[in-house]
């Protein structure tokens, strides 16, 4: 029970729907255990011949009577117990999602998609079907093996006693399963968290895997998962092929004692044929808990993993929003310090070695350097994703650690190096940061970004439907529609983060002209390994293995014929010889 204490509040929030469902789960066990009563009378008087075809019809309007009330009496006990589990079922999901948006990104990269996947529903429909089905049968159970056994000892002590003889190997034998089937249906669902991320993989990467003619690879790859997970299902069942049999033996051992006993009291006339048939009515009926006692079994240590898996992420503190004391900032200036910043991943080698530089407000600012060279996670720090644990960044002069996430993340306006846009439209993507925007300030950013004539040739324009990621654009216009949702916010910072890299120069430049009014007032930084396209910033920083080993202007940086500078000469050699080779392909 201790691995449920997480779902006591949502039960404690519905107490009076389950008591009232519970009562009524005991209303149907006792109008159950009349019946047998009432087939009692009918064998007696049957057997003593003083039976009429009134008293007959008495005792069939009898057995209808209470089959009504059985009936009333179950769909309020489903209607309430399950219909509650389905409920929490809901919460536990609602807050499972809410609480892993607040999860550090150190966190979250420990898991797999599918993973998280199979937390939110393999994982959760177990808790629901141990709050619901399993609560049920384990009190239906120990009311009705209760009062049957009280109906049944009423008969006869001594027949009740006998007939329990095969009870305490039941006991044995399922508190000897219990630890198994719990320990085989965590490999099962760790299995299952396995199989749906080869699944999201393998559909997500699907372009790739066509395009290297590797499906026949994939399926052997798949179908060896698929195999272990049917295999530790198949452990799993195994447990239950072995512990059903069993009960029914030891059933049918308590029905074989009654037979015998039972019968050789009714032949001397200890008790009645009537009492005979009933007691066998009861045996009958408690056949039903016996056999729900390893249901339950399973239904609770399936639930319990579980209910331990969704713990797991729960109980992982969310990211802080801010340290004390907390900043009192609404919009910021965009004043960017960095000061003497380190960092590196889980104690890895440092990623960004003493980093220091002063952004002013309304400056337009590059990044430039190698791949790796820690572009991307000085960004990163910048939007609190990863915790700084050596130096700081301030903005406005306030230590970005006391400024709330909230506030901190909407007056940045960022565009990724890897585009991600949401199966919805365009103009549902474009707005996303800013959904109360006007129509007029959609166009105006789309324009912006060169993406508003390409947006009028799809046949739903705005309203077009992107697809999953995006898969109906090709990579330049992700980007462009990226783009103008960062500039549909209108915050005082900007991050371009590599975001023109799938767009053409031509295009670039375009784009580039078109952003200068509208940066005007805005800090602005741009993450480019085209260094063409930012010539006229206002600051250009080189970073090389963590560092910042160049600043200056274009001109400064090109006099003093370094890293900047060399970078820019090759790739303008590059594109002199892409244009002399386009011009070739067009000579007649």
């Amino acid at each position: 029970m201790k691995a449920f204490r997480t779902v006591f509040p949502y039960l404690r929030k519905h107490i009076w729907v389950l008591i009232a469902g519970l009562s009524s789960l005991l209303m149907v066990d006792l109008l159950q255990l009349l019946i047998p009563r009432i087939i009692k009378g009918v064998v007696d008087d049957l057997t003593q011949g003083t039976i009429t075809s009134g008293v007959l019809l008495t005792y069939g309007f009898k057995v209808i009577g209470l089959a009504i009330f059985i009936a009333v009496f179950r769909f309020v006990w489903r209607y309430c117990i399950l219909g509650t589990s389905h409920r929490i079922e809901k919460a536990l999901r609602l807050r499972l999602f809410s609480h892993l948006q607040t999860l550090p990104l150190k966190f979250l990269n420990q898991f797999t998609t599918g993973d998280i996947m199979a937390h939110a529903t393999n994982d959760l429909n177990a808790i629901r079907m141990a709050l619901g089905m399993a609560l049920v049968a384990m009190v239906d159970g120990i009311l009705l093996s209760l009062m049957a056994m009280g109906f049944m000892a009423h008969i006869s002590l001594s027949l009740t006693l006998y007939a329990l003889i095969p009870g305490p190997f039941l006991v044995i034998l399922t508190n000897r399963v219990g630890k198994q089937v719990h320990d085989r249906f965590l490999k099962v669902q760790e299995s299952f968290s396995l199989l749906t991320e080869k699944v999201r993989e393998n559909f997500a990467g699907i372009r790739v895997i066509k395009a290297y003619v590797q499906e026949h690879d994939r399926l052997n790859k798949f179908s060896a998962v698929s195999s272990a997970f049917v295999q530790k299902n198949i452990n799993l069942v195994r447990i239950w092929s072995f512990f059903f049999p069993l009960v029914l033996g030891l059933i049918n051992l308590s029905l074989a004692i009654v037979l015998i006993l039972g019968g050789k009291k009714t032949i001397l006339l200890t008790i009645t044929p009537g009492d005979f048939v009933a007691f066998m009515s009861y045996l009958g009926i408690l056949t039903w808990p016996m056999i729900a006692l390893g249901w339950v079994f399973n239904l609770l240590e399936q639930g319990a993993a579980s209910m331990k898996r969704v713990n797991t992420l729960l109980e992982n503190p969310a990211e802080p929003s801010c340290y004390p004391p907390p900043a009192a900032l609404k919009r910021l200036e965009g004043k960017i310090e960095f000061n003497n910043l380190s960092f590196s991943f889980n104690g890895g080698p440092p990623v960004l070695k003493n980093i220091n530089l002063t952004i002013n407000p309304g400056e337009r600012v590059a990044l430039v350097g190698r791949v790796g060279s820690g572009k991307t996670t000085l960004l990163n720090l910048l939007f609190r994703l990863y915790e700084i644990k050596e130096g700081n960044i301030r903005l406005d002069g306030v230590d970005i650690k006391t400024i709330p996430l909230e506030t901190l993340r909407t007056n940045i306006g960022y565009v990724p190096q890897d585009t991600f846009l949401f199966s919805d439209t365009i103009k549902e993507n474009i707005i996303y940061g800013s959904p109360h925007g006007s129509i007029e300030t959609m166009i105006a950013v789309s324009k912006a970004a060169e993406i508003y004539g390409e947006i009028l040739t799809f046949s739903h324009q705005f309203e077009t439907l992107v697809g999953e990621k995006g898969v109906i654009l090709s990579g330049g216009q992700k980007q462009r529609i990226a783009i103008a949702r960062a500039l549909v916010m209108d915050s005082p910072l900007l991050i371009f983060d590599n975001a023109l890299s799938s767009v053409d120069t031509e295009t670039e430049e375009k784009i580039i002209t078109n952003f200068k009014p509208l940066l005007s007032q805005r800090t602005t930084i741009i993450v480019t390994h085209r260094v063409s396209s930012i010539k006229d910033a206002d600051c250009i920083y080189v970073m090389d293995e963590g560092s910042i080993k160049e600043q200056g202007n274009h001109e400064s940086l090109m006099a003093q014929g370094g890293i900047y500078a060399e970078m820019f000469r090759r790739q303008l050699i590059e594109r002199e010889l892409e244009t002399a080779q386009e011009t070739a392909n067009h000579e007649p």
